[in-house]
């Protein structure tokens, strides 16, 4: 293993740090999908950030999953890549 992963596997060996973990997933989740979906488009951040009528630092922070998208801006990015923004809520497990 890298010394990163070694890294994340010793922190969330401690239980309440991989509940914290677990509890962002969602969060990392959509920014993968943000990530994925502008690369898919062969669009950097900022050109990106250009369709949007945005900055690119706005664009780099959706990303990161530091900030929650709302609709709007969720339908916005899908636009601006090409893309269809879909939202579904599942039974919980």
């Amino acid at each position: 293993m890298t010394e990163l992963a070694d890294l994340k596997a010793r922190i969330l060996a401690n239980p309440e740090a991989r509940a914290e973990y677990d509890a962002q997933a969602p969060e990392f989740d959509l920014a993968r999908e943000l990530i994925a979906a502008r690369t898919r488009a062969g669009l950097t951040q900022a050109e990106l950030a250009e369709r949007m009528h945005t900055t690119q630092s706005t664009i780099a922070r959706l990303e990161s999953g530091r900030t929650l998208p709302s609709m709007r801006t969720l339908a916005r990015y899908a636009e601006a890549t090409g893309s269809r923004a879909v939202v579904r809520l599942e039974r919980a497990a």
